[in-house]
């Protein structure tokens, strides 16, 4: 796997699945908010899988 998320993309994500996360934990949304797993995994790995698909990096080369 080679990084394809970069910087201010990582935190957003980060943040964002952060959030769905814990507004899922704590019943003030529905069963979707753990879909915040995702953006906080790619983040966190600084891979996203749709990336390459669509010719999309936001590392600075």
């Amino acid at each position: 796997m080679k990084n394809n998320v970069g910087g201010l993309d990582r935190m957003l994500r980060i943040l964002v699945g952060l959030v769905l996360i814990a507004l899922a934990a704590t019943g003030t949304v529905g069963w979707w908010g753990w879909i915040g797993v995702v953006p906080l995994l790619t983040g966190l790995l600084r891979f996203c899988p749709l990336y390459p698909l669509l010719g999309i990096s936001s590392c600075k080369r």
